[in-house]
């Protein structure tokens, strides 16, 4: 067995979860375990995901510490976020 965290966040759902799973399995299996696309209706539109923020395939094996994340697509560049607060400043 072994033992691995799930994570993700979004504006209104904060999801960390310890789970284990048998040696072998992938992130997909880690996804469907652990919950988290039921968690909100973004964690269920999220495509991408990663292990320790490198972005990997569902099927990627998992190893024992590993922290599985998703990952929601931004809604705004940073740039042009930080663009518009400092304006809202001026």
């Amino acid at each position: 067995m072994i033992r691995i965290e799930v994570a993700y966040v979004d504006a209104q759902v904060e999801f960390l979860r310890e789970i284990e799973l048998p040696a072998g399995a992938t992130v997909e299996d880690a996804l469907r375990e652990s919950g988290v696309r039921e968690a909100s209706a973004e964690a269920a539109a999220a495509t991408r995901v990663g292990i320790w923020s490198k972005i990997v395939e569902p099927m990627q094996p998992l190893r024992d510490g590993d922290r599985v994340e998703l990952y929601r697509d931004l809604k705004i560049d940073p740039k042009e976020a930080r663009r518009l607060r400092a304006a809202k400043r001026t």
